[in-house]
């Protein structure tokens, strides 16, 4: 396929498999479960790897796993996929250490979830289009469910109307320099406890944050169940 051309230089893909899946109990980290012959950190590789925006692949795994993350690479003969890389103690240094791995900082970075398999094309050329006009863009879906507010004594203090609340989902998109300018903040603050890199955007005021609309089918797998569910949708969507 064409390339599109961007008014920056590359589109970069970071995808964060440094997680043990403690909630998932099992001992193999669950993006290395197999979802029918390929493993769910496969899967999400291959949704960049054949997107026509993406020029390179960054993946950052736990020190533990990166000869097998290697050899993985390497079965698949994976193109776009430029480094492996170790990740940190945290979701926010491992995506630390990725981003440092971008030089080239007139360029766009989407970071994604491993274990977020199937994610799609109109999701990961949504992110791209729209980093055209804005510096930081998250994925998300309207809330399904009410959302209850708790506080510190475990009583609900508040229900938020669901009109505006969102499901945050991933990838998250940015200009490398802003999201460069967001972690090397987060560095020198002792109160950072963040979930994704939005949040550190968000909590700096670094820019504004636009989003694009995600899927109901771009499910992260968390626990036993999801993977179930992730075997169903791909029989059945990505077939």
């Amino acid at each position: 396929m064409t390339k599109v051309n961007h008014p920056f230089n590359k589109t970069y893909v970071l995808i964060l498999a440094s997680g043990l899946g403690k909630r998932f109990a099992s001992e193999m980290p669950k993006q290395f479960h197999k979802l029918e012959s390929h493993s769910i950190l496969e899967h999400s590789i291959q949704r960049f790897e054949d997107n026509k925006n993406i020029d390179e692949i960054i993946i950052v795994t736990n020190p533990l796993f990166l000869d097998l993350v290697e050899t993985i690479i390497k079965a698949n003969d994976y193109k776009k996929v430029s480094k492996i890389i170790k990740g940190g103690e945290t979701r926010r240094e491992s995506s630390y250490n990725g981003i440092m791995e971008i030089d080239d900082e007139n360029s766009i970075v989407l970071i994604h979830d491993a274990v977020r398999p199937l994610v799609n094309d109109k999701i990961i050329n949504d992110c791209v289009e729209k980093l055209k006009i804005a510096n930081a863009v998250a994925v998300a879906i309207p809330a399904s469910d009410t959302i209850y507010k708790i506080n510190d004594k475990a009583i609900i203090d508040d229900i938020p109307k669901r009109k505006f609340l969102l499901q945050a989902q991933t990838p998250q998109g940015f200009s490398t320099k802003l999201i460069k300018k967001a972690h090397k903040k987060a560095l020198n603050d002792i109160s950072t406890d963040f979930s994704d890199d939005v949040s550190l955007v968000y909590k700096y005021k670094l820019a504004e944050i636009h989003w694009v609309l995600g899927d109901e089918n771009n499910i992260k797998v968390t626990y036993p169940i999801h993977e179930e569910f992730a075997k169903i949708i791909l029989k059945t969507k990505f077939k």
